[in-house]
């Protein structure tokens, strides 16, 4: 079930201001990725949706049948009056599935065209942030001090949820910390309004529709009311981001109130619903999602790719080691990934690091993961340096490379403005031609070279 099985599928990060992103961490960090299949983003330059200011946080009650609020009234457009006739036929859709005429229109009682979220959706490939800049804000001081802080407060009900699902608390903490800074940004968007606006636009309707009677599924079992299941301009939910249809393979009811109840100011439901997804995956306790590693001069750079894997004693047997120079502990089977290239950080990753990949399937997400879990353990932040110099290209500037790529015989199978497998495989065919080292970095400099 690829749509359900990544909460972040459909979910862009905040891009914070230069100025802000050491300071402002009130959003959540989730890179554009998208359904698993495509396997893309992986380089440097990290697709970002731009988001507005934090939410204010919602009360814990849950509301009862009545006393409901609906969403802002606007101004009918022609745009909404389309809408309010596609909404005649998405009942009639929704009751065949099994959804209540009831519980269907107490969820669109007010609910109409949103045209922001239309904005945001065509906006999401525009604004990229290296994975330097995006791990400045995802693993800073404050976010990690934020992350200690959260796992002393709520160390009785992680350890609970460790204890029974076998997943890192730490790493529990860290989804949290990413997906809405620990419960302070959950997203304050009408989930009901966005889907179905999402829906009835069109342009990736099917899946935005199944969110949507997911939503009234949600609605219709009691867990919450409409105008309290608010989100993500896109329909991610609560303090870990669920999309309704992982929510209702995964959530848990941890407190035992007969609610499975992510949206509350109590985090504990939502922290364990992470956990049970982690370990659904496939999450083993103890095991690294990555370690730094040092790699040999002599390094073949067509090895640092995901469907090479080796033992770390043999990774070591090669030259690769970890940063205090003896072999990295076996943890099992490990790929090498340099999401800078060849003048970044080189990382030994393991098995864990496609279960978060699961959660969201951007690189950069899963590495902001995995090091702010690390550094909120107490570890160190990574000691190699970044190519700070570098900038991340635009979505122009990736279509234009694959451009140029194939048309220099270098095929990229097709033009999209993401790095996938297919254009790193071009990138480092060109670089070889060019004598340079082959480590599939799509660099400004390559760029340049292909003009």
């Amino acid at each position: 079930m690829r749509w359900a099985v990544t909460f972040g599928a459909i979910v862009g990060a905040l891009l914070i201001t230069q100025s802000a992103l050491a300071q402002n961490l009130s959003g959540s960090l989730r890179p554009e990725v998208r359904p698993r299949g495509d396997e893309v983003s992986r380089a440097a330059s990290i697709p970002i949706l731009v988001v507005p200011g934090p939410s204010v946080s919602r009360p814990k009650l849950r509301p009862s049948a009545v006393s409901e609020k609906a969403p802002p009234q606007v101004a009918p457009s022609a745009k909404d009056a389309g809408f309010q006739d596609w909404r005649v036929g998405l009942r009639a859709r929704a009751q065949a599935q099994g959804i209540r005429g009831d519980v269907f229109d107490g969820a669109f009682r007010g609910v109409h065209y949103d045209p922001d979220v239309i904005k945001r959706d065509r906006n999401q490939s525009e604004f990229t942030k290296t994975i330097w800049e995006y791990l400045d804000s995802a693993a800073s001081n404050t976010r990690v001090e934020n992350g200690r802080a959260a796992l002393r407060k709520h160390r009785r009900v992680l350890e609970a949820i460790e204890a029974r699902y076998g997943v890192d608390k730490e790493v529990v903490v860290a989804v949290w910390g990413l997906e809405s800074n620990y419960g302070t940004f959950r997203g304050q968007s009408d989930v009901i309004q966005s889907l179905a606006t999402l829906a009835y636009d069109g342009r990736r309707g099917e899946f935005f529709e199944q969110q949507l009677i997911a939503a009234l599924r949600i609605l219709q079992s009691g867990d919450t009311s409409p105008r309290e299941m608010t989100g993500s301009w896109a329909g991610a939910m609560g303090h870990t981001q669920f999309i309704p249809t992982s929510y209702l393979d995964y959530a848990v009811d941890f407190t035992g109130d007969g609610k499975r109840d992510i949206w509350s100011d109590d985090p504990t439901d939502a922290l364990a619903s992470t956990a049970a997804y982690l370990a659904k995956f496939g999450w083993e306790k103890g095991q690294p999602w990555g370690v730094e590693v040092k790699l040999p001069r002599n390094f073949d750079y067509a090895l640092a790719i995901r469907t090479v894997s080796r033992t770390p004693a043999r990774w070591a047997r090669m030259g690769v080691v970890g940063m205090d120079g003896k072999a990295v502990s076996n943890h099992g089977q490990a790929s090498i990934l340099l999401p800078a290239g060849s003048q970044g950080v080189a990382l030994m990753i393991f098995d864990n690091f496609g279960v978060i990949e699961r959660y969201n399937a951007a690189d950069a997400y899963v590495i902001g993961v995995g090091h702010l879990s690390d550094r909120i353990a107490g570890g160190s932040e990574f000691k190699a340096s970044w190519p700070r110099s570098d900038r991340a290209l635009t979505f122009a500037e990736r279509q234009e490379m694959q451009q140029r790529l194939s048309a220099a015989g270098f095929d990229t199978q097709g033009v999209d403005g993401r790095i996938g497998p297919k254009t790193l495989e071009a990138v480092r065919g060109f670089q070889r031609e060019q004598g340079m080292t082959p480590d599939g970095y799509a660099s400004l400099e390559l760029l340049q070279r292909l003009r």
